[in-house]
């Protein structure tokens, strides 16, 4: 595991991948380390020249909310390890706004910009922090610079202590939101660094979660996260957003909206 040392503080930043030998994150952060199966550590060499990779037991792999477990159990039971991130295989940029200009977070600024946050969330008493989820700069939330019950997502997690928290290996393809709910359960919170947002293009490679991903399987985990923490809380999407009609619309979004009924941004 590549572990990686800005001001005293030890850094990992970890990327969870499954039959995808080329991974794109590593074009922008070729310091990450790769976490693949036994059986896939051979083809994951050559693809990238001088990866980093750390390899587990090929009965991790078939469920990423194991793999975020397995990622999260080995960086936290680390004594070196002060900091760590876990990021998408196919995230390709970070950027934020700034005098409405779109500006590029450089590779060489991002663990920086990890011990910066990390050491933040910390000081406010909370486990792990994000990002915003939407790049549109219609979103940018100007007068609102960190949320702590606002979503934060698998693309990028930064963890800063262990609290108990696991992903529920029981929903893979809901796992962090999820997971962001027992934060604000836990915690009762999880911050969010609204500046800055990322670039991932989900499902439109094969490998990863698209592997099981379908519109029967998003309705059936959808269904299971809202058993599981009530309709009050985990909202199923079905506003017209087009900002056209006005009506509800026929097809239902699979990415819950949550409602967190604790006091926080």
């Amino acid at each position: 595991m590549n572990i990686l040392t800005i001001d005293n503080k030890n850094i990992v930043v970890a990327i969870p991948s499954y039959k995808r030998p080329s991974v794109k994150t590593l074009k922008y952060l070729p310091f990450a380390t790769v976490f693949v199966s036994r059986s896939e550590e051979e083809s994951y060499r050559v693809s990238n020249d001088g990866i980093s990779l750390e390899v587990m037991p090929d009965e991790v792999q078939g469920n990423i909310a194991r793999v975020r477990n397995y990622i999260l159990n080995k960086c936290f039971d680390d004594p070196d390890i002060d900091y760590f991130a876990v990021i998408d295989d196919d995230m390709t940029e970070m950027f934020y706004f700034e005098n409405a200009k779109k500006v590029h977070l450089e590779a060489d600024d991002f663990l920086g910009f990890i011990l910066k946050y990390s050491q933040l969330c910390e000081s406010w008493g909370l486990s792990s922090w994000g990002v915003n989820l939407n790049g549109d700069s219609q979103n940018y939330r100007t007068m609102t610079p960190f949320s702590t019950v606002s979503p934060v997502l698998a693309p990028f997690t930064a963890f800063v202590r262990d609290n108990g928290n696991r992903y529920d290996e029981s929903i893979p393809l809901k796992e962090d939101y999820d997971y962001f709910i027992q934060n604000c359960n836990v915690d009762r919170g999880m911050m969010r660094v609204n500046k800055y947002c990322y670039v991932v293009k989900q499902s439109e490679q094969p490998g990863g979660a698209a592997a099981m991903r379908n519109r029967v399987e998003e309705e059936r985990q959808l269904l299971l996260l809202r058993k599981k923490w009530g309709s009050s809380i985990v909202h199923i999407d079905q506003a017209d957003r087009s900002h056209k009609s006005g009506k509800v619309r026929k097809k239902v979004d699979y990415n819950p909206v949550i409602h967190i009924p604790i006091k926080g941004v």
